[in-house]
């Protein structure tokens, strides 16, 4: 998916500045697709000069003067299209895993942390993912919000979202666990004895 897309879909919110977008990229888009404010304004640029999207400047009279976003027509039609092309099978590329997969022969306590951390990440967004979801139920259960809602998208992507954090915190415990039943084990484990090569190579051997 390109940034173009997620930009698009986040502007079915309705009019929004850049500043809104980055706030709304960081709630809720953040979950399945992360980008910087600097690649979001560059974003806007060229979806206005391609007249997927239109921009209008608002005066403020104690700050600077603000550009708010909208959808066009056209940007509508892409939209729509796009959600009829297959999706590009996703590729996970996660660095902890690496460390996880070399931890065997490398700093196993360093690697446990690193693991910690990223359990702690994980229930940091799904607080934020509670939070969101709250004020998009507004008081109704999950079956009355979505008979309710005009457009369900978002929150079946908040969801995406927190299911996979929720996972990330099972693996996280699993892992621990070894981890540290394996670091038990081995510091209970009686020291090897000396091999006869090494008897016979000490002095007087």
């Amino acid at each position: 998916m390109s940034l173009k897309h997620a930009v698009l879909a986040a502007l079915l919110e309705g009019e929004a500045s850049g500043y809104d977008l980055a706030k709304i990229f960081d709630v809720s888009v953040a979950n399945f697709w992360a980008a910087t404010p600097q690649q979001l304004y560059r974003e806007l640029d060229k979806l206005a000069e391609a007249g997927l999207i239109t921009a209008r400047v608002v005066q403020q009279e104690r700050r600077p003067n603000k550009r708010m976003f909208s959808l066009t027509e056209p940007g509508m039609r892409d939209l729509a299209a796009y959600t009829s092309t297959p999706p590009r099978p996703s590729a996970v590329r996660d660095e902890l895993m690496v460390q996880v997969q070399a931890c065997d022969e490398g700093d196993t306590t360093a690697v446990r942390g690193f693991v910690a951390q990223r359990m702690e990440a994980a229930r940091a967004k799904l607080a934020r993912y509670d939070r969101l979801r709250e004020w998009m139920l507004a008081g109704r259960d999950e079956e009355t919000y979505l008979n309710e809602a005009e457009r369900v998208g978002p929150y079946l992507t908040l969801m995406r979202g927190r299911f996979f954090e929720e996972e990330n915190l099972r693996w996280g415990e699993h892992a621990l666990t070894v981890l540290d039943r394996r670091a038990t084990a081995r510091s209970a484990a009686p020291a090897p004895a000396p091999s006869e090569a090494a008897e016979a190579a000490a002095p007087g051997g």
